[in-house]
């Protein structure tokens, strides 16, 4: 069973949510902020995290840039503001996902389940397959046994999408996705508008692991068409 974190200040979200999840199986803890969200964290087993970004105390994004230094765990942002530049933050300090209010129940459970499907795909929480296999370009590798990224021998911190971006793009060096390519084989779902949410998480693994991100080695753009891993 798979354990949730609800965080939002806003009591009657956070039941109506939890009576959803329930119904889905899924165990969950609550927490009404910031400081209270990373107090769980930290003393339980936690397989994903829905954080309300407007909160008291510790605020949504604070709270996710805390989490993301020490926790890979999938975060669903949740917000009442619908302005592309709250996603993108949102996206930049290293979240996987983001939905708005007012929203669907049932298509908030959705995005828990592929979230969790993405994240449990990785190996974190299920035995890993016996058969090491390392994929490399250059001084690039991702050794899908431990699920590690390196550049030049040093280990790379990369969240969930990251990796099964990176994974995606390694498998088939010099082969160009399209950003709805990239989107609906990482997310799993039907491309729509998708072109900020790939361009932020692609800029993150850029940030990582290229020396000049403004002078890729590895992760290079094709104009007009997508994004390909060089063979190195």
């Amino acid at each position: 069973m798979y354990n949730i974190l609800i965080v939002d200040d806003d009591r009657e979200i956070v039941e109506s949510i939890e009576i959803y999840l329930k119904n889905e199986g899924f165990n969950t803890y609550k927490a009404y902020d910031g400081i209270q969200a990373l107090d769980i964290i930290m003393s339980k087993e936690i397989h994903l995290i829905l954080m309300d970004i407007m909160m008291p105390k510790l605020y949504g994004i604070k709270a996710t840039i805390k989490i993301r230094e020490e926790k890979n765990i999938p975060i669903i942002l949740v917000s009442a503001k619908s302005e592309d530049t709250d996603k993108i933050i949102g996206l930049n300090i290293g979240a996987d996902d983001y939905i708005t209010k007012p929203f669907n129940l049932l298509e908030l459970v959705a995005r828990v389940n592929s979230n969790l499907r993405r994240y449990m795909n990785l190996g974190n929480y299920s035995n890993l397959d016996v058969n090491k296999e390392v994929i490399k370009s250059g001084g690039l590798e991702l050794n899908t046994y431990t699920k590690e990224v390196k550049v030049d021998g040093e280990i790379i911190k990369v969240t969930p999408i990251e990796y099964k971006i990176l994974e995606l793009l390694l498998r088939n060096k010099g082969r160009v996705f399209s950003i709805d390519e990239i989107y609906e084989k990482v997310w799993q779902e039907e491309s729509f508008n998708v072109e900020n949410t790939v361009a932020v998480h692609i800029r993150r693994i850029r940030e990582k692991i290229e020396i000049n991100p403004r002078e890729p080695k590895y992760l290079k753009v094709v104009w007009g068409v997508g994004y390909k891993i060089e063979k190195l």
